[in-house]
């Protein structure tokens, strides 16, 4: 016997889509609405912070990048895997631990470069010219 799958009930997107006649002209989750506004927030916090005064171009400018990354972060987003728990992921990600990577240099000096004398075992033999058969 074959079961149905539960996948239908998943199918079922929340979007708002208005009145009758009156629908706007996009598509949008209802999470969409609250991550834009959270992202659009952080935004205009991080442009006063910088310096950039409140202007038309600025808040163009803000309202394009929220579109942006509100569509780049709810493409990861679906009924298996909600928004705080990629935001945890991102989180946890970030913070954890890594290995040092950083690259040691050292300057060597040459007055303190200890001089080994090579091992007489490791020396190449000497050559004997009169070694090569003039009996």
């Amino acid at each position: 016997m074959r079961l149905p799958v539960d996948d239908d009930i998943y199918d079922i997107n929340g979007v708002w889509l208005g009145p009758p006649n009156q629908t706007l002209p996009f598509r949008a989750r209802y999470i969409a609405y609250a991550v834009g506004a959270v992202i659009f927030l952080i935004l205009q916090a991080v442009e006063r912070k910088v310096g950039i005064p409140f202007g038309f171009f600025s808040f163009a400018y803000t309202v394009i990048g929220t579109a942006l990354a509100t569509r780049a972060i709810l493409r990861l987003v679906d009924a298996d895997r909600p928004v705080l728990s990629v935001v945890a992921a991102f989180a946890h990600e970030v913070g954890a631990p890594r290995q040092l990577t950083r690259v040691t240099e050292a300057t060597i000096r040459p007055a303190r470069v200890r001089i080994v004398p090579p091992d007489p075992s490791r020396a190449t033999p000497a050559t004997d010219s009169n070694a090569k058969g003039t009996d």
